[in-house]
C-alpha cells in the first residue's frame, strides 16, 4: 500500500471525466492520495481579489471544473464498487459565493438578475476552521465544514464528459456529508475506473442555493482507494460520521427521491436483514430526506440514516 503525492501541475489538471486520454497515475487498491486543488473556477492565490489562473485550459477537455487525474486503478472493472475514504481535506486561505450571476428558473422567480450580481470574499482560516467576510460595514463568521464538491469516473460510453450534472458513477454531486472520515461507495463503470476529484468546498448548504457553495482551494486532499467486490452497486451510497446516505439523480426531484429511498431500502436489507416492505415501514420512523443540490440541472437528493437510529 503506497502514498503518492501529486504535485499541483498543469499534467495533474483535467476539466471533465473521460478515459479517452492517458492517465495521470496508476494506483493499487488501498494506495493514498496527497494532493492540493485549484478552486472550481481553475484560480489560486491567496486571496479572492488576487486569484490567479496560472494553469491553460484545452479547448475541448477542460470546460469544467479543475479537477485531479484521471486516476486509474488496477484490476478496477463494472460490477465492482470503489470506496474513496476521505482522510483529510484541509481549506486554502480564501473563498467566494456569488450570487445572481446564472439566469435560469430559480433566478427568474426570486426576481435575480445581473443588476444585483454580488460575490462576497471570504478569508478562510484553517486552524479555528472558521471563515469571515466582510460585508456593507459588517463582519460575518461562519464555522466550516469542507469537502469536495466532485468526485467521480466516466460512464461507460466513449466520450469527453461534463463535470457540472451529478451521475450514477459520481460527479459533481455536491453533497456536503462528505466530510473528513467518510467513504463515498461509487459503482465502476469502466476498465480502471479513471476517477478524478476536484471543487473545494469550505462550507455549504443543503441545496447550493445560489449555484456556490464557499468556493475555495484546497492545500491538501486525503484519499485512500479500495477496490470492494464484497458490494454490488447501481448507485452511490456513502458512510459518513453522522450517517448512512444513499443518492437520488433525476431533473424532477420526485424520481430523484424514489432513486435515494431505493437505495437506501437496499442498504438496509444488508444492514438489517429486512424485505424492502419491512424497511420502508422502519425507515419512515428513522430516514430523513435531504435535498443535495437543486442547481446542476440534474437534481440530487439523499436518503440519510443516522448511526443509531435503529438499534
Amino acid at each position: 500500500m503506497g502514498i503518492f503525492e501529486i504535485d499541483l501541475c498543469q499534467e495533474a489538471l483535467i476539466g471533465s471525466f473521460t478515459k479517452e486520454i492517458k492517465p495521470l497515475l496508476t494506483v493499487n487498491s488501498g494506495d493514498t492520495l496527497r494532493f492540493q486543488t485549484l478552486d472550481a473556477g481553475w484560480g489560486t492565490g491567496i486571496s479572492n481579489r488576487e486569484r490567479e489562473k496560472p494553469f491553460k485550459r484545452r479547448a475541448n477537455i477542460d470546460s469544467g471544473h479543475a479537477l485531479i487525474g484521471p486516476i486509474y486503478i488496477n484490476h478496477a472493472k463494472p460490477g465492482m464498487t470503489l470506496e474513496i475514504q476521505l482522510n483529510d481535506m484541509i481549506p486554502g486561505p480564501y473563498g467566494y459565493t456569488s450570487a445572481g450571476q446564472y439566469p435560469n428558473w430559480q433566478n427568474e422567480k426570486l426576481k435575480l438578475t445581473e443588476y444585483n450580481e454580488i460575490t462576497l470574499d471570504w478569508k478562510l482560516d484553517k486552524i479555528t476552521m472558521s471563515g469571515s467576510c466582510e460585508w456593507n460595514g459588517r463582519t460575518f463568521s461562519v464555522a466550516l465544514r469542507p469537502f469536495m464538491g466532485v468526485i467521480g469516473m466516466p460512464p461507460e460510453e466513449k466520450g469527453i464528459f461534463s463535470t457540472w450534472p451529478p451521475r450514477l458513477c459520481g460527479g459533481n454531486l455536491d453533497c456536503k456529508d462528505l466530510i473528513k472520515g467518510s467513504s463515498l461507495f461509487l459503482p465502476i463503470p469502466i476498465e480502471g475506473g479513471y476517477l478524478a476529484i476536484g471543487d473545494g468546498h469550505a462550507l455549504q448548504g443543503d441545496g447550493e442555493v445560489s449555484g456556490q457553495a464557499i468556493e475555495c482551494p484546497m492545500e491538501l486532499i486525503d484519499v485512500t482507494l479500495y477496490l470492494r467486490e464484497d458490494i454490488q452497486l447501481t448507485t452511490p451510497r456513502a458512510n459518513t460520521p453522522s450517517g448512512w446516505i444513499t443518492f437520488g439523480f433525476h431533473e424532477d426531484l420526485n424520481d430523484a427521491s424514489v432513486q435515494a429511498i431505493d437505495g437506501m431500502l437496499t442498504l438496509m436489507n444488508e444492514l438489517y436483514g429486512l424485505t424492502r416492505v419491512e424497511a420502508m415501514a422502519f425507515g419512515s420512523a428513522v430516514i430523513d430526506l435531504k435535498i443535495t443540490q437543486i442547481v446542476n440541472g440534474v437534481k440530487g437528493v439523499q436518503a440519510c440514516l443516522p448511526h443509531g437510529a435503529l438499534r
